[in-house]
Protein backbone atom coordinates (compact mmCIF):
# COMPACT_ATOMS: atom_id res chain seq x y z
CA UNK A 1 0.00 0.00 0.00
CA UNK A 2 0.99 3.65 -0.33
CA UNK A 3 1.15 4.07 3.45
CA UNK A 4 3.44 1.09 3.95
CA UNK A 5 5.65 2.24 1.06
CA UNK A 6 6.00 5.67 2.65
CA UNK A 7 6.83 4.04 6.00
CA UNK A 8 9.68 2.10 4.42
CA UNK A 9 11.03 5.13 2.54
CA UNK A 10 10.75 7.57 5.46
CA UNK A 11 13.81 5.96 7.05
CA UNK A 12 15.79 5.33 3.86
CA UNK A 13 19.33 6.62 3.25
CA UNK A 14 20.11 6.27 -0.47
CA UNK A 15 23.50 8.00 -0.17
CA UNK A 16 26.06 8.63 2.59
CA UNK A 17 29.31 10.57 2.47
CA UNK A 18 31.92 12.22 4.70
CA UNK A 19 33.60 15.46 3.63
CA UNK A 20 36.65 17.19 5.05
CA UNK A 21 36.63 20.82 6.17
CA UNK A 22 37.96 21.72 2.68
CA UNK A 23 35.16 19.85 0.92
CA UNK A 24 37.22 16.80 -0.12
CA UNK A 25 35.17 13.61 -0.34
CA UNK A 26 36.76 11.07 2.02
CA UNK A 27 33.96 8.46 2.11
CA UNK A 28 31.14 8.12 -0.43
CA UNK A 29 28.72 5.19 -0.49
CA UNK A 30 25.77 5.25 -2.91
CA UNK A 31 23.46 2.52 -1.69
CA UNK A 32 20.76 2.83 -4.40
CA UNK A 33 22.44 4.66 -7.33
CA UNK A 34 19.39 6.90 -7.81
CA UNK A 35 21.06 10.27 -7.15
CA UNK A 36 23.42 12.48 -9.12
CA UNK A 37 27.13 11.87 -8.54
CA UNK A 38 27.83 15.53 -7.73
CA UNK A 39 25.70 15.71 -4.56
CA UNK A 40 28.80 16.11 -2.29
CA UNK A 41 29.90 19.17 -4.29
CA UNK A 42 26.34 20.58 -4.21
CA UNK A 43 26.15 20.06 -0.45
CA UNK A 44 29.49 21.70 0.33
CA UNK A 45 28.87 24.67 -1.97
CA UNK A 46 25.53 25.44 -0.31
CA UNK A 47 26.87 24.98 3.22
CA UNK A 48 29.58 27.54 2.51
CA UNK A 49 27.05 30.05 1.13
CA UNK A 50 25.45 30.46 4.57
CA UNK A 51 26.79 33.37 6.62
CA UNK A 52 26.72 31.32 9.82
CA UNK A 53 26.21 27.60 10.30
CA UNK A 54 23.94 25.96 7.76
CA UNK A 55 20.80 24.28 9.15
CA UNK A 56 21.24 20.54 9.82
CA UNK A 57 18.52 19.72 7.28
CA UNK A 58 17.85 21.46 3.96
CA UNK A 59 16.49 20.63 0.50
CA UNK A 60 17.98 21.55 -2.88
CA UNK A 61 16.26 20.64 -6.17
CA UNK A 62 14.25 17.87 -4.54
CA UNK A 63 17.21 16.32 -2.70
CA UNK A 64 17.13 16.41 1.12
CA UNK A 65 20.49 16.84 2.88
CA UNK A 66 20.82 15.84 6.55
CA UNK A 67 24.20 16.23 8.20
CA UNK A 68 26.25 16.27 11.39
CA UNK A 69 29.47 18.18 11.93
CA UNK A 70 32.11 16.48 14.07
CA UNK A 71 35.72 17.66 14.38
CA UNK A 72 35.29 19.83 11.24
CA UNK A 73 34.09 16.80 9.25
CA UNK A 74 30.69 16.75 7.53
CA UNK A 75 28.82 13.44 7.94
CA UNK A 76 25.98 13.58 5.41
CA UNK A 77 22.97 11.54 4.30
CA UNK A 78 20.93 12.44 1.21
CA UNK A 79 17.56 11.28 -0.10
CA UNK A 80 14.89 12.10 -2.68
CA UNK A 81 12.22 10.54 -0.50
CA UNK A 82 10.14 12.30 2.17
CA UNK A 83 12.35 11.03 4.97
CA UNK A 84 11.79 11.49 8.71
CA UNK A 85 14.40 14.11 9.70
CA UNK A 86 14.69 13.06 13.35
CA UNK A 87 15.09 9.41 12.36
CA UNK A 88 17.86 10.16 9.85
CA UNK A 89 19.68 12.37 12.38
CA UNK A 90 19.52 9.52 14.90
CA UNK A 91 20.87 7.05 12.33
CA UNK A 92 23.72 9.44 11.45
CA UNK A 93 24.59 9.80 15.13
CA UNK A 94 24.70 6.03 15.51
CA UNK A 95 26.83 5.65 12.39
CA UNK A 96 29.25 8.28 13.70
CA UNK A 97 29.36 6.52 17.09
CA UNK A 98 30.12 3.11 15.54
CA UNK A 99 32.86 4.59 13.33
CA UNK A 100 34.37 6.32 16.37
CA UNK A 101 34.21 3.10 18.41
CA UNK A 102 36.13 1.18 15.74
CA UNK A 103 38.61 3.92 14.77
CA UNK A 104 39.03 5.31 18.29
CA UNK A 105 38.46 8.87 17.18
CA UNK A 106 36.73 10.72 14.32
CA UNK A 107 39.36 12.79 12.52
CA UNK A 108 40.29 13.22 8.87
CA UNK A 109 43.46 11.17 9.40
CA UNK A 110 41.55 8.33 11.10
CA UNK A 111 38.92 8.24 8.33
CA UNK A 112 41.51 8.22 5.54
CA UNK A 113 43.67 5.52 7.14
CA UNK A 114 40.66 3.32 7.94
CA UNK A 115 38.56 3.84 4.80
CA UNK A 116 38.47 0.08 4.02
CA UNK A 117 37.21 -0.65 7.55
CA UNK A 118 34.63 2.15 7.34
CA UNK A 119 33.22 0.89 4.03
CA UNK A 120 32.91 -2.55 5.62
CA UNK A 121 31.05 -1.02 8.58
CA UNK A 122 28.70 0.91 6.28
CA UNK A 123 27.84 -2.20 4.27
CA UNK A 124 26.94 -4.04 7.47
CA UNK A 125 24.87 -1.13 8.82
CA UNK A 126 22.93 -0.17 5.68
CA UNK A 127 21.32 -2.55 3.18
CA UNK A 128 20.05 -0.91 -0.04
CA UNK A 129 19.47 2.31 1.91
CA UNK A 130 17.71 0.65 4.86
CA UNK A 131 19.44 0.78 8.30
CA UNK A 132 19.93 -2.76 9.63
CA UNK A 133 22.45 -2.98 12.49
CA UNK A 134 23.20 0.26 14.32
CA UNK A 135 25.08 -0.92 17.43
CA UNK A 136 28.79 -1.58 17.92
CA UNK A 137 28.22 -4.93 19.65
CA UNK A 138 26.00 -6.09 16.77
CA UNK A 139 28.54 -5.19 14.09
CA UNK A 140 31.73 -6.20 15.91
CA UNK A 141 31.45 -9.99 15.20
CA UNK A 142 30.95 -9.28 11.48
CA UNK A 143 34.02 -7.07 10.96
CA UNK A 144 37.12 -8.66 9.41
CA UNK A 145 39.44 -5.67 8.87
CA UNK A 146 41.66 -4.44 11.68
CA UNK A 147 41.68 -0.70 12.51
CA UNK A 148 44.79 1.28 11.61
CA UNK A 149 45.91 3.22 14.72
CA UNK A 150 46.38 6.98 14.40
CA UNK A 151 48.00 9.57 16.63
CA UNK A 152 45.73 10.55 19.50
CA UNK A 153 44.12 13.97 19.36
CA UNK A 154 46.09 16.15 21.73
CA UNK A 155 44.12 17.87 24.41
CA UNK A 156 44.12 21.67 24.41
CA UNK A 157 44.49 21.60 28.15
CA UNK A 158 47.57 21.00 30.28
CA UNK A 159 48.61 18.90 33.24
CA UNK A 160 48.63 20.97 36.44
CA UNK A 161 51.13 20.07 39.16
CA UNK A 162 48.37 19.15 41.62
CA UNK A 163 47.17 16.19 39.50
CA UNK A 164 48.37 12.99 41.22
CA UNK A 165 50.64 10.48 39.52
CA UNK A 166 47.96 7.77 39.37
CA UNK A 167 46.33 9.43 36.38
CA UNK A 168 46.60 8.89 32.63
CA UNK A 169 46.33 11.10 29.59
CA UNK A 170 42.84 12.03 28.40
CA UNK A 171 43.81 10.55 25.01
CA UNK A 172 43.92 7.03 26.52
CA UNK A 173 40.22 6.63 25.77
CA UNK A 174 40.81 7.25 22.04
CA UNK A 175 41.35 3.60 21.16
CA UNK A 176 39.43 1.13 19.05
CA UNK A 177 37.05 -1.34 20.69
CA UNK A 178 38.94 -4.03 18.75
CA UNK A 179 41.82 -3.86 21.27
CA UNK A 180 39.81 -6.10 23.62
CA UNK A 181 40.15 -8.91 21.06
CA UNK A 182 43.94 -8.91 21.33
CA UNK A 183 46.00 -10.96 23.76
CA UNK A 184 47.45 -9.16 26.77
CA UNK A 185 44.99 -6.29 26.21
CA UNK A 186 44.70 -4.07 29.27
CA UNK A 187 41.29 -4.29 30.98
CA UNK A 188 40.18 -0.71 31.49
CA UNK A 189 36.99 1.26 31.83
CA UNK A 190 36.62 5.03 31.53
CA UNK A 191 33.86 7.07 33.14
CA UNK A 192 33.37 10.77 32.38
CA UNK A 193 31.01 13.25 33.99
CA UNK A 194 30.55 16.05 31.44
CA UNK A 195 28.65 19.22 32.31
CA UNK A 196 27.86 22.08 29.94
CA UNK A 197 26.80 25.31 31.61
CA UNK A 198 24.53 28.00 30.21
CA UNK A 199 24.63 31.26 32.17
CA UNK A 200 23.27 34.72 31.43
CA UNK A 201 24.46 37.74 33.45
CA UNK A 202 23.37 41.35 33.48
CA UNK A 203 25.97 44.13 33.40
CA UNK A 204 26.11 44.24 37.22
CA UNK A 205 27.25 40.62 37.37
CA UNK A 206 23.95 39.20 38.62
CA UNK A 207 22.58 35.93 37.25
CA UNK A 208 19.52 36.26 35.05
CA UNK A 209 19.28 32.66 33.91
CA UNK A 210 21.35 29.50 34.41
CA UNK A 211 21.19 25.79 33.65
CA UNK A 212 23.36 22.67 33.43
CA UNK A 213 23.13 19.92 30.82
CA UNK A 214 25.13 16.96 32.07
CA UNK A 215 25.81 13.33 31.30
CA UNK A 216 27.71 10.33 32.63
CA UNK A 217 29.58 8.78 29.71
CA UNK A 218 31.32 5.42 29.76
CA UNK A 219 33.69 3.55 27.45
CA UNK A 220 34.55 -0.04 28.26
CA UNK A 221 37.65 -1.98 27.24
CA UNK A 222 36.75 -4.93 29.48
CA UNK A 223 37.10 -8.46 28.16
CA UNK A 224 33.72 -10.14 28.04
CA UNK A 225 31.84 -6.98 29.04
CA UNK A 226 31.11 -8.05 32.65
CA UNK A 227 28.22 -6.37 34.52
CA UNK A 228 29.09 -3.23 36.48
CA UNK A 229 27.75 -1.45 39.54
CA UNK A 230 28.02 2.35 39.64
CA UNK A 231 27.16 4.21 42.86
CA UNK A 232 26.41 7.94 42.98
CA UNK A 233 26.37 10.18 46.05
CA UNK A 234 23.59 9.23 48.45
CA UNK A 235 22.46 12.84 48.97
CA UNK A 236 21.45 13.02 45.29
CA UNK A 237 17.86 14.27 44.89
CA UNK A 238 15.78 14.11 41.71
CA UNK A 239 13.06 16.71 41.27
CA UNK A 240 12.84 20.41 40.55
CA UNK A 241 12.57 22.51 43.70
CA UNK A 242 13.87 19.75 45.97
CA UNK A 243 16.70 20.22 48.47
CA UNK A 244 19.80 18.08 48.95
CA UNK A 245 23.54 17.86 48.34
CA UNK A 246 23.07 17.45 44.59
CA UNK A 247 19.70 18.32 43.06
CA UNK A 248 18.81 17.31 39.49
CA UNK A 249 15.62 18.47 37.77
CA UNK A 250 15.27 15.25 35.83
CA UNK A 251 17.33 12.43 34.33
CA UNK A 252 17.11 9.51 31.90
CA UNK A 253 19.14 6.34 31.45
CA UNK A 254 20.57 4.14 28.70
CA UNK A 255 18.64 0.95 27.95
CA UNK A 256 21.51 -1.15 29.38
CA UNK A 257 21.07 0.41 32.84
CA UNK A 258 19.05 -1.35 35.56
CA UNK A 259 17.63 1.27 37.95
CA UNK A 260 15.94 -1.14 40.42
CA UNK A 261 18.23 0.05 43.26
CA UNK A 262 18.54 3.68 42.19
CA UNK A 263 15.71 5.01 44.39
CA UNK A 264 17.01 3.04 47.39
CA UNK A 265 20.76 3.71 47.45
CA UNK A 266 21.52 5.63 44.20
CA UNK A 267 23.18 2.58 42.63
CA UNK A 268 23.03 1.68 38.94
CA UNK A 269 23.54 -1.83 37.56
CA UNK A 270 25.02 -1.68 34.07
CA UNK A 271 25.45 -4.32 31.36
CA UNK A 272 27.89 -2.33 29.22
CA UNK A 273 27.69 -2.61 25.43
CA UNK A 274 30.80 -2.36 23.27
CA UNK A 275 32.19 1.10 22.69
CA UNK A 276 31.15 4.46 24.08
CA UNK A 277 27.69 5.05 25.52
CA UNK A 278 25.86 7.54 27.75
CA UNK A 279 24.84 5.97 31.06
CA UNK A 280 22.73 8.90 32.20
CA UNK A 281 21.62 12.35 31.01
CA UNK A 282 20.52 14.98 33.51
CA UNK A 283 19.48 18.62 33.73
CA UNK A 284 19.74 21.27 36.45
CA UNK A 285 17.95 24.64 36.46
CA UNK A 286 18.04 25.39 40.19
CA UNK A 287 20.49 27.95 41.58
CA UNK A 288 24.17 27.01 41.59
CA UNK A 289 27.52 28.73 42.02
CA UNK A 290 28.65 29.90 38.57
CA UNK A 291 32.37 29.15 38.07
CA UNK A 292 33.07 32.68 36.73
CA UNK A 293 31.61 36.13 37.36
CA UNK A 294 31.95 38.81 34.68
CA UNK A 295 31.91 42.54 35.57
CA UNK A 296 32.07 45.15 32.74
CA UNK A 297 32.56 48.88 33.40
CA UNK A 298 32.84 51.74 30.91
CA UNK A 299 34.49 55.13 31.21
CA UNK A 300 33.78 57.98 28.80
CA UNK A 301 37.18 59.67 28.49
CA UNK A 302 36.03 62.18 25.85
CA UNK A 303 33.21 62.45 23.29
CA UNK A 304 35.19 60.18 20.95
CA UNK A 305 37.04 57.96 23.40
CA UNK A 306 35.70 55.16 25.59
CA UNK A 307 37.49 52.83 27.96
CA UNK A 308 36.01 49.41 28.78
CA UNK A 309 37.25 47.72 31.96
CA UNK A 310 36.41 44.01 32.06
CA UNK A 311 36.94 42.01 35.25
CA UNK A 312 36.56 38.23 35.31
CA UNK A 313 36.62 36.42 38.67
CA UNK A 314 36.86 32.64 39.23
CA UNK A 315 34.70 31.21 42.01
CA UNK A 316 35.91 27.60 42.16
CA UNK A 317 38.54 26.21 44.63
CA UNK A 318 42.15 27.46 44.52
CA UNK A 319 43.57 24.07 43.59
CA UNK A 320 41.37 23.91 40.45
CA UNK A 321 42.65 25.45 37.22
CA UNK A 322 40.57 26.21 34.11
CA UNK A 323 42.24 25.84 30.72
CA UNK A 324 41.97 28.09 27.67
CA UNK A 325 39.40 30.58 28.87
CA UNK A 326 38.39 32.79 25.93
CA UNK A 327 36.38 36.01 26.39
CA UNK A 328 34.97 37.71 23.30
CA UNK A 329 32.99 40.91 22.85
CA UNK A 330 31.97 43.27 20.09
CA UNK A 331 32.95 46.96 19.89
CA UNK A 332 30.91 49.81 18.35
CA UNK A 333 30.54 49.75 14.56
CA UNK A 334 32.16 53.17 14.27
CA UNK A 335 35.30 52.16 16.18
CA UNK A 336 38.40 53.73 14.61
CA UNK A 337 41.07 51.98 16.70
CA UNK A 338 41.19 49.87 19.87
CA UNK A 339 44.09 49.15 22.20
CA UNK A 340 44.10 46.40 24.84
CA UNK A 341 46.00 46.61 28.13
CA UNK A 342 46.55 43.53 30.31
CA UNK A 343 47.74 43.33 33.89
CA UNK A 344 51.47 43.33 34.49
CA UNK A 345 53.33 39.99 34.52
CA UNK A 346 50.62 38.10 32.64
CA UNK A 347 52.55 35.47 30.72
CA UNK A 348 49.64 33.15 29.94
CA UNK A 349 47.32 35.86 28.57
CA UNK A 350 46.87 37.73 25.34
CA UNK A 351 44.24 40.09 23.94
CA UNK A 352 43.71 40.89 20.25
CA UNK A 353 41.48 43.37 18.42
CA UNK A 354 40.15 42.22 15.03
CA UNK A 355 39.38 45.28 12.95
CA UNK A 356 37.42 43.47 10.22
CA UNK A 357 34.83 42.17 12.70
CA UNK A 358 35.20 44.93 15.34
CA UNK A 359 35.68 42.32 18.07
CA UNK A 360 38.16 41.70 20.89
CA UNK A 361 39.34 38.23 21.92
CA UNK A 362 40.99 37.77 25.32
CA UNK A 363 42.68 34.40 25.93
CA UNK A 364 43.71 33.19 29.40
CA UNK A 365 45.50 29.85 29.08
CA UNK A 366 45.51 29.05 32.80
CA UNK A 367 42.83 30.52 35.08
CA UNK A 368 43.42 29.47 38.70
CA UNK A 369 40.59 29.33 41.21
CA UNK A 370 39.77 32.28 43.49
CA UNK A 371 41.62 34.75 41.26
CA UNK A 372 40.62 37.79 39.20
CA UNK A 373 41.93 39.12 35.90
CA UNK A 374 41.34 42.51 34.30
CA UNK A 375 41.43 43.77 30.72
CA UNK A 376 41.31 47.45 29.70
CA UNK A 377 40.22 48.21 26.15
CA UNK A 378 40.71 51.80 25.01
CA UNK A 379 38.32 52.60 22.17
CA UNK A 380 38.71 55.51 19.74
CA UNK A 381 35.57 56.38 17.79
CA UNK A 382 35.20 57.97 14.39
CA UNK A 383 34.30 61.67 14.44
CA UNK A 384 30.80 60.92 13.13
CA UNK A 385 30.09 58.57 16.06
CA UNK A 386 27.84 59.35 19.00
CA UNK A 387 29.34 58.12 22.29
CA UNK A 388 25.91 57.43 23.85
CA UNK A 389 24.88 55.22 20.92
CA UNK A 390 28.34 53.62 20.70
CA UNK A 391 28.19 52.65 24.36
CA UNK A 392 25.09 50.58 23.70
CA UNK A 393 26.82 48.72 20.87
CA UNK A 394 29.45 47.19 23.17
CA UNK A 395 28.71 43.50 23.70
CA UNK A 396 27.48 40.87 24.05
CA UNK A 397 30.34 39.51 26.14
CA UNK A 398 30.73 35.74 25.84
CA UNK A 399 33.09 33.28 27.49
CA UNK A 400 34.35 29.79 26.70
CA UNK A 401 36.32 27.57 29.06
CA UNK A 402 37.02 24.05 30.24
CA UNK A 403 37.60 23.10 33.89
CA UNK A 404 39.06 19.61 34.44
CA UNK A 405 38.31 17.59 37.57
CA UNK A 406 35.49 19.93 38.61
CA UNK A 407 31.71 19.87 38.30
CA UNK A 408 29.10 22.37 39.38
CA UNK A 409 26.16 20.06 40.14
CA UNK A 410 28.02 18.20 42.95
CA UNK A 411 27.11 14.88 41.32
CA UNK A 412 29.82 12.43 42.39
CA UNK A 413 30.76 8.82 41.67
CA UNK A 414 31.25 6.95 44.96
CA UNK A 415 32.53 3.74 43.42
CA UNK A 416 32.57 1.61 40.27
CA UNK A 417 32.66 -2.12 40.84
CA UNK A 418 32.97 -5.05 38.48
CA UNK A 419 30.52 -7.76 39.42
CA UNK A 420 32.95 -10.56 38.59
CA UNK A 421 33.39 -13.62 40.80
CA UNK A 422 37.01 -14.14 39.73
CA UNK A 423 39.09 -12.27 42.32
CA UNK A 424 42.07 -12.06 39.95
CA UNK A 425 39.99 -9.95 37.56
CA UNK A 426 40.90 -6.42 38.68
CA UNK A 427 40.63 -3.94 35.80
CA UNK A 428 41.76 -0.33 35.80
CA UNK A 429 38.96 2.17 36.47
CA UNK A 430 39.38 5.80 35.44
CA UNK A 431 37.00 8.62 36.39
CA UNK A 432 37.13 12.16 35.03
CA UNK A 433 35.05 15.32 35.63
CA UNK A 434 34.90 18.06 32.98
CA UNK A 435 32.94 21.32 33.06
CA UNK A 436 32.56 23.37 29.87
CA UNK A 437 30.76 26.52 28.80
CA UNK A 438 27.79 26.01 26.54
CA UNK A 439 26.50 29.59 26.49
CA UNK A 440 28.19 31.85 29.04
CA UNK A 441 27.49 35.50 28.43
CA UNK A 442 26.57 39.01 29.49
CA UNK A 443 23.49 39.65 27.38
CA UNK A 444 23.50 42.55 24.90
CA UNK A 445 19.93 43.49 25.87
CA UNK A 446 20.99 43.70 29.51
CA UNK A 447 24.29 45.48 28.85
CA UNK A 448 23.40 48.92 30.18
CA UNK A 449 26.93 49.44 31.36
CA UNK A 450 27.76 51.51 34.45
CA UNK A 451 29.35 54.70 33.21
CA UNK A 452 32.23 56.55 34.89
CA UNK A 453 32.83 60.08 33.64
CA UNK A 454 36.39 61.29 33.94
CA UNK A 455 36.91 64.79 35.24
Amino acid sequence: STQSTWGKRSGMIPQFFILSARGDTIINRDFRSDLMKNTPETFFRNVKLYKGDAPPIFNIDGVSFVYLKKNSLYIVATSRFNVSPSYIVEVLNRMAKVIKDFCGVITEEAIRKNFVLIYEILDEMIDFGHPQITSTEGIKPLIVNEPVPVDAVKSTGFRPSFIPSNTISSTAVQRSVMVTEKKNAKNEIFVDIFEKISVLFNSSGYLINSSIEGCIQMKSYLTGNPPLKLALNEDLVIGKGASGGAVLDDCNFHSCVNTSEFDINRTLKISPPDGEFTVMNYRVTSEFQAPFRIFPYIEEVSPYKLELVLKVRSCYPKETVASHAIIKFALPKLTSTAHNELEKATQSQKADYFENTKTVEWVIKKFAGQTEHTLRTKISLQTSANSFTARKEIGPISMQFEIPMYNVSNLQIKYLRIEEKDTSYNPYRWVRYVTQASSYAVSYTHLTLPTIYSV
